[in-house]
């Protein structure tokens, strides 16, 4: 019979066997209280499509990356510089039988591989590349992969991220050949109102929209279509 530390709390569905030792005190109360990722849990469950092949970049824990995993057929690989999240990822996933996430602990950028700081904060959220970001536990020297090259060797087509300001140097040099829609969350507390421009601009000039249905805040879709309107539906 599983005992209640083996079973630990259940958050979106997702059965999440940590303790109060595992992460930061306001992280552990965020999972206690459901308010983790809450809002990116909805939304990814309406991302979604039986057969899609994700790249996930900044997995945490695994929680978002574990209510993906639940559509049918879909395949994701799941990248984050912090080998301790990863571990934790990992958990979560044997946790819950998932079996079609890979999880990796590496980084994935635009451009030629390069070696980078990785700045490990005990908020694991607030874990980044930006060194002025704030105080931080560790520093990780970590060399990149080529985010194309591995879309395209694997056949991407969704692409998933929440990586703390990263994004915006990334989306603006990525191709994104193969990718039909893209999930990210945006750090305006990082790079200002002009980072969220520079951004859009991006996705605009490689072909992609915004969606606002299935976006929130800074939790934003762009996805590919060929500009036909959609049926209209009550707001939500």
């Amino acid at each position: 019979m599983d005992t209640a530390a083996d079973i630990g709390m259940i958050i979106h569905g997702i059965r999440l066997p940590i303790t109060a030792q595992d992460v930061s005190p306001i992280i552990w109360h965020a999972l206690e209280s459901g308010k983790y990722e809450a809002k990116e849990a909805r939304q990814v469950q309406r991302l979604l499509r039986s057969g899609d092949r994700v790249l996930e970049l900044g997995s945490g824990i695994g929680v978002i990356t574990a209510v993906m995993a639940q559509t049918p057929q879909v395949t994701i690989w799941s990248f984050d510089a912090n080998p301790h999240t990863v571990a934790l990822a990992e958990r979560v996933a044997a946790a819950n039988g998932i079996e079609n996430v890979t999880f990796r602990q590496g980084l994935l950028t635009a451009g030629a591989p390069e070696q980078y700081s990785f700045y490990v904060r005990r908020d694991f959220w607030m874990s980044s590349m930006i060194e002025s970001q704030g105080p931080f536990e560790d520093v990780i020297e970590i060399g990149s992969q080529n985010v194309d090259s591995f879309i395209g060797a694997q056949g991407i087509n969704v692409l998933v991220m929440d990586i703390e300001g990263a994004e915006r140097e990334l989306l603006g040099a990525a191709s994104l050949d193969g990718i039909e829609r893209v999930f990210l969350e945006l750090h305006d507390h990082l790079y200002g109102l002009a980072g969220v421009r520079d951004i859009f601009a991006a996705m605009n000039e490689r072909g992609f929209s915004y969606d606002p249905r299935n976006s929130s805040g800074p939790c934003v879709m762009f996805m590919r279509d060929d500009g036909t309107p959609r049926s209209y539906c009550e707001e939500e």
